[in-house]
């Protein structure tokens, strides 16, 4: 420390403290200390001091100015370069769920629901109208084929088949009547032949006869031509009447082709119209089991009415509904399972209905191998359509998150963490358990599976 400056700064401090002296009087006062103060080091200067102390350039306040320059400065640097600049979220950890990463198996499917159809169904409609007359059998009845169902009643069909029948008989009745005549013009073709034959052999007689008489002279010229003439006549009338014969005989095969025909043809008429009062009497058409079945006496049923079906006892079929965004990707022989009673169950496509009601298209399913033996009729199985086989992937389990994302980024959780922050991901195949992950996840990381909701799409959650 310099030797005047404590005694300096004593001066400095009364200087400033005499306010009862003059300003004129604080000039002098002024004048003579610098003075005295120019003298005093002067003298300071040659008495004992060999040479001059230099100012030091690194003074603690100015490194202490320096530093906190430089602190400054850095501070608006990270304000404006390295702070983190990302929209943040403070949220709970215990109100998220966390799932990691795995690299496993995975099979491509989606789940429908089937419910139980028997394999096989007959429906039962009503071929005749009519009413309710009688109910022989319940629904839910074991029938076997031909067991009657139900009885119906029309008053005005019997009179029409009664009508109808009896205008049948009498047109049968006049056909046999035309096919014994033309047996009956054969047998007369037949006697015209006979009587012509005999007229003939009369005729020959007689003209041989009458030829060795004209030879010796006994008879005339005339008589002798009048036999050959009436000879010739008979065997020419024999010829026709053979020719019309064969005509008749052709004409009556053929006429008696179409008559038996035609009568056969009313015949079967005939048995239409029995069968069709048959018709009124309901009857099981093969074995099963009746169902659908709600009849009481003296309903009045319509022609093709649908009455019941019987179910045949030959296994059951299932029946699903899937969304129209797979039409393209379902066809015959495609495979799903269902797990029942502690067993797993195989079926596959057999029919697929193109017909697209409601966003949805139906197919018909039927087992491979064996069926359970406890399912029932309408029961509602959930089944898992398979697209593809077990195949190594990356996946990660189901979550809310897809909703919110698209399977578009996920939430990854720091290795430390406290934090979360957005990454983009790549999503492909999907089941009921698991999205396939085609890019940007690795196996082992963690991400937020549960909704993202309330997140506002912020960068980074924080977790507290």
């Amino acid at each position: 420390m310099h030797p005047l400056k404590p005694w300096f700064s004593y001066f400095w401090d009364w200087w400033h403290n005499i306010g009862t002296i003059r300003n004129s009087q604080k000039r002098w006062i002024y004048t003579s200390f610098c003075k005295n103060y120019q003298l005093i080091k002067f003298e300071f200067l040659v008495m004992g001091m060999d040479k001059v102390i230099e100012k030091k350039k690194w003074t603690t306040n100015k490194i202490l100015k320096i530093a906190a320059i430089a602190a400054f400065v850095l501070f608006i640097l990270y304000l404006l370069f390295f702070r983190d600049k990302r929209s943040k979220l403070y949220v709970d950890k215990s109100q998220i769920t966390i799932a990691t990463v795995l690299a496993d198996k995975f099979q491509e499917f989606i789940p429908v629901d089937g419910v139980v159809f028997p394999r096989n169904t007959i429906y039962i409609d009503a071929v005749q109208g009519g009413f309710v007359e009688k109910v022989y059998v319940e629904d839910g009845a074991m029938l076997e084929k031909g067991d009657t169902i139900l009885k119906l009643s029309n008053a005005n069909m019997e009179l029409s088949l009664m009508e109808q029948e009896t205008r049948i008989f009498e047109a049968i009745n006049n056909l046999q009547n035309t096919k014994i005549g033309l047996e009956q013009n054969k047998f007369y073709r037949q006697q015209e032949i006979v009587q012509f034959e005999y007229q003939i052999d009369q005729a020959k007689i007689d003209f041989e006869r009458k030829q060795k008489l004209f030879e010796e002279e006994v008879i005339s010229m005339k008589e002798y031509e009048d036999a050959k003439r009436e000879n010739d006549f008979t065997l020419k009338q024999l010829g026709i009447s053979i020719e019309l014969k064969k005509l008749d005989s052709i004409s009556a095969a053929t006429r008696s082709q179409q008559i038996d025909h035609t009568m056969s043809r009313m015949q079967e008429n005939l048995d239409m119209l029995r069968a069709n009062l048959e018709n009124l009497f309901i009857k099981a058409p093969t074995d099963g089991q009746l169902s659908s079945f709600s009849v009481e006496i003296g309903e009045t049923k319509t022609a093709g009415e649908h009455l019941g079906q019987l179910d045949m006892q030959d296994g059951f079929k299932l029946k699903a509904n899937i969304d129209e965004r797979y039409i393209s990707r379902v066809y015959i022989g495609q495979r799903a399972e269902f797990d029942f009673a502690g067993e797993t169950y195989l079926l596959e496509i057999k029919k697929i209905y193109t017909d697209v009601t409601n966003g949805s298209f139906q197919v018909d399913l039927f087992f491979i191998n064996e069926q359970p033996e406890q399912i029932k009729r309408g029961q509602t199985l959930q089944l898992r359509l398979s697209f593809s086989s077990a195949s190594d992937a990356v996946i990660v389990k189901r979550g809310g998150f897809f909703q919110e994302t698209g399977g578009n980024w996920i939430y990854i959780v720091d290795q430390s963490g406290d934090f979360a922050t957005k990454r983009k991901i790549k999503i492909g195949r999907q089941n009921t358990n698991y999205y396939e992950v085609m890019e940007g996840l690795e196996p082992g990381e963690e991400v937020i599976i549960s909704s993202y909701d309330s997140f506002g799409s912020k960068e980074k959650l924080v977790f507290r």
